[in-house]
C-alpha cells in the first residue's frame, strides 16, 4: 500500500515528464531534424539520465541520507552540519548552499504546475485545433481550483486523485508498448554511443538539447523529500517495478512514432494514442498533472514548515490537516504566493512550449547543492573512505554541472524566472536569520545573569500575586527583557513565574523523553526549555500540560502569558561597532518581515484572552 502511496505522491512530477520532455527535445525550431540518429541520440541521453541520475545517484545512493527518517535538502543541511563547529566559514557556506537549493525549490514549485496542466490540456488541440483557444483558460481554472481546495489537506486531495496515478503509468506504458512492437529497431537508444555520437556531432546544439533532456529528470528531488513519508523500500520498489519501466516504454513508444510518422514530432505524447481514446487520454494526463502539481504544492508547504522552525522564516500560520499525520500541514501564506505565481507564469508564457524553456535550471540547481551535502554526510554519517566520497563527488557532480551547464542556455528564454526567485527567497532567509541573530544580541545586551537577578529579588523582595506567569524567551539563559520591563512597570512577580524557551532541534522529531527540561530556580521561579524538531509545531497549552505531568503545577485560567513585541528601528552601522553587522537594506527587510509575521499567540497556540504584551523599540 506504500508503494502504491509512494506513486502519487512521489512520482507524480517525473510520471507527467513524457508529457514535453521529448517534444521539447526534438523541437522543429531548434533545427534538430527528426531522422534516425538523432531520434536515437536524443533517446539514449534520456535513457542515461534517468538511470545515472534517478536510479543510481538519488534511488542507490542519496536515499541513504536520513535525518530520522526524513529526507529533503533542509533535512540533508542539518544532517552535514551536526558536525562542524560553530563560527567557521566553512559551517557558514554549507548553510548558504543548502539555502540557495531551497530557495530554487520555491521557483520550480511555480512552473511545474503551469507546465504541467498546460501539457495534458494541450491534448485537446490534437483531437482538433477549434480548442487552441481554450486551452489557456481551462488550464488557469484547473489551476485556480488546485489550489482553492489546498486548505482541505493533502491527504483528501490525494485520495480523490492517488488511484489514478497507477493508471497513469499503466496507460502510458501500454501506449508506449503498442507502438515499440511495430519498430523495435528503436531499443538500440539503449547503446550510450548514440547519445554521444549526438552530442559530438551537433556540439553546441547538443549541448542546448542536453537542457531539455533534464526535463525527463525534473522529479528526482522529489524522491528525496518525501522519503519519511513513505520510507524508503516502497519508494525504491514503485520505481524498479512500475515507474521506470513505464517512463521508457513511453519514451521509446514516442521516438518509434516519429521514426514512422516525422510529423509526430508536433506532439508524440497524444498522438500516441488512437483516435477515439483521446478525450479520456486527455482526461486522465490532467488528473495525472494536477498530482505531480499536488506533490510540489505539499513539499513547498514541508520546506517551509522546516523552514520556520530552525530559523529561517518568519512564524507563519501552520494548519494541520490531519489528526493522524503530521506530515499533512496547509500553510496558507505559502498557498496564495505559489498560486499568484504560477496563475502569472501560465497567463504570461501562454503554453507549454514556452515554459519548457525557463524549466530544469533551478532543479539541476538544487540536485548540484544535493550531492555536494551528500558527500559531506556520507563521509561523516555513513563511514564512508575519503577515496569513496571523492569518487562520488567526481562522478555525479560532474553530470548535474554539465546539466546545470546546459539549463543554461534556457536563462534569456525565461530560466531567469525561477533564478530571479530563488534569489530574492535566499535574501529574505538569510537576512531572517542573521537578522533574528541582531536582535537577539541587542536584547541580551539589556538582560541581566539570573543568579544577579534573584539575588536582587531576595534582598528587595517584590509584591506577589496568586497565579503563574509565563514569559516567553528566545534565550535559554538570562533573564528576559519583557520581564524586566514589566517588573519596572507593574512592580508586581506572580508567585510562581516561568522563563519558556522554545528550541528548534536538528532533527525531524524530537523523542519524547528528550523534549522537556525543568530547572527550578529560587523565589518561585522555574527554567522550561522544549525542544521541537523542524517537523513539528509548538503547542504551548501542551507544554504546560506536560510541566503537570512532571509537578510544575499551572491553573490555565491562572495563568498569565508574557510576550515581549519589538518595534524594530533599522540604523546604519556604525564605525567601530563590534558585533554582528547588516547592511540597511537587509535591515529594513528584516523589519518588514518580523512585522508581517504571525503573532506568536496565534503560532505556538497559546489562549490569546491569557496574554499580555510589552513593547519595546529596539535599533538594529
Amino acid at each position: 500500500m506504500l508503494t502504491i502511496g509512494a506513486l502519487g505522491v512521489v512520482y507524480g512530477d517525473i510520471g507527467t515528464s513524457p508529457l514535453y520532455a521529448l517534444r521539447a527535445c526534438l523541437n522543429p525550431a531548434l533545427g534538430i531534424a527528426p531522422t534516425a540518429s538523432n531520434v536515437l541520440g536524443v533517446l539514449s541521453l534520456i535513457f542515461w539520465a534517468l538511470i545515472s541520475v534517478i536510479a543510481v545517484k538519488y534511488i542507490s545512493f542519496i536515499l541513504r541520507a536520513d535525518n530520522r527518517g526524513e529526507g529533503g535538502i533542509l533535512a540533508l543541511l542539518a544532517l552535514a552540519l551536526k558536525e562542524e563547529p560553530r563560527g567557521q566559514k566553512r559551517r557558514v557556506v554549507i548553510i548558504m548552499l543548502g539555502l540557495f537549493g531551497a530557495a530554487l525549490l520555491y521557483g520550480d514549485g511555480m512552473i511545474t504546475p503551469a507546465i504541467s496542466v498546460l501539457s495534458a490540456v494541450e491534448g485537446l488541440v490534437v483531437v482538433s485545433p477549434t480548442f487552441e483557444t481554450l486551452v489557456l483558460p481551462l488550464a488557469v481554472g484547473i489551476l485556480f481550483a488546485l489550489f482553492a481546495v489546498q486548505r482541505f489537506g493533502t491527504g483528501k486531495v490525494g485520495i480523490i486523485l492517488g488511484p489514478i496515478t497507477f493508471i497513469w503509468f499503466a496507460t502510458i506504458a501500454t501506449l508506449g508498448a503498442r507502438e515499440i512492437a511495430g519498430n523495435l529497431s528503436v531499443l538500440a537508444a539503449v547503446n550510450p554511443y548514440y547519445g554521444l555520437a549526438f552530442l559530438f556531432e551537433n556540439r553546441a546544439m547538443g549541448l542546448t538539447i542536453l537542457g531539455s533532456v533534464v526535463l525527463a529528470i525534473t522529479g528526482g528531488e522529489a524522491l528525496y523529500a518525501d522519503m519519511g513519508h513513505f520510507g524508503k523500500r516502497p519508494i525504491r520498489l514503485a520505481w524498479f517495478t512500475l515507474v521506470l519501466p513505464a517512463l521508457l516504454l513511453n519514451y521509446f513508444g514516442q521516438g518509434a512514432l516519429i521514426l514512422r510518422d516525422p510529423a509526430a514530432v508536433a506532439n508524440p505524447f497524444f498522438l500516441l494514442a488512437p483516435e477515439a481514446f483521446l478525450y479520456p487520454l486527455v482526461a486522465i494526463a490532467t488528473a495525472a498533472a494536477i498530482i505531480a502539481s499536488q506533490a510540489m504544492i505539499s513539499g513547498a508547504f514541508s520546506i517551509t514548515q522546516q523552514c520556520v522552525q530552525l530559523g529561517y522564516a518568519p512564524r507563519m500560520t501552520i494548519v494541520h490537516t490531519s489528526r493522524s499525520e503530521a506530515g499533512q500541514i496547509y500553510i496558507p501564506e505559502v498557498n496564495g504566493a505559489l498560486m499568484v505565481g504560477c496563475l502569472l507564469i501560465a497567463v504570461s508564457f501562454g503554453s507549454a512550449a514556452s515554459l519548457e524553456a525557463a524549466y530544469g535550471i533551478a532543479v539541476m540547481g538544487t540536485m548540484s547543492v544535493t550531492c555536494l551535502l551528500f558527500a559531506i554526510v556520507a563521509k561523516r554519517q555513513l563511514g564512508w573512505a575519503t577515496w569513496q566520497q571523492i569518487a562520488f563527488v567526481v562522478v555525479f557532480l560532474s553530470i548535474d554541472l554539465t546539466f546545470l551547464t546546459a539549463t543554461a542556455t534556457k536563462i534569456p528564454h525565461g530560466g531567469w524566472f525561477p533564478l530571479v526567485v530563488g534569489a530574492i527567497l535566499f535574501a529574505m532567509m538569510t537576512s531572517w536569520k542573521r537578522g533574528r541573530q541582531l536582535l537577539r544580541d541587542k536584547l541580551n545586551e539589556t538582560s541581566l545573569p539570573v543568579p544577579l537577578f534573584l539575588d536582587d529579588i531576595g534582598r528587595n523582595p517584590r509584591i506577589r500575586v496568586s497565579g503563574t506567569a509565563v514569559f516567553m524567551t528566545s534565550e535559554p539563559a538570562g533573564i528576559p527583557t519583557v520581564l524586566l520591563h514589566h517588573l519596572k512597570h507593574n512592580k508586581v512577580l506572580h508567585d510562581q513565574v516561568i522563563l519558556l524557551s522554545i528550541l528548534a532541534a536538528d532533527v525531524p522529531e524530537v523523542l519524547h523523553e528528550d523534549r522537556l527540561s525543568i530547572e527550578p530556580l529560587d523565589h518561585g521561579f522555574f527554567r522550561v526549555m522544549v525542544s521541537y524538531g523542524f517537523m513539528e509545531s509548538p503547542d504551548v497549552k501542551q507544554i504546560l500540560q506536560w510541566c503537570n505531568d512532571r509537578g510544575l503545577r499551572t491553573r490555565p485560567l491562572e495563568t498569565t502569558y508574557y510576550l515581549g513585541r519589538e518595534q524594530l528601528i533599522p540604523v546604519p552601522n556604525k564605525r567601530g561597532d563590534k558585533g554582528l553587522k547588516m547592511a540597511v537594506w537587509r535591515k529594513k527587510l528584516f523589519s518588514i518581515m518580523n512585522r508581517n509575521a504571525i503573532p506568536a499567540t496565534q503560532f505556538f497556540n497559546i489562549p490569546p484572552n491569557r496574554v499580555v504584551e510589552l513593547g519595546t523599540q529596539v535599533e538594529i
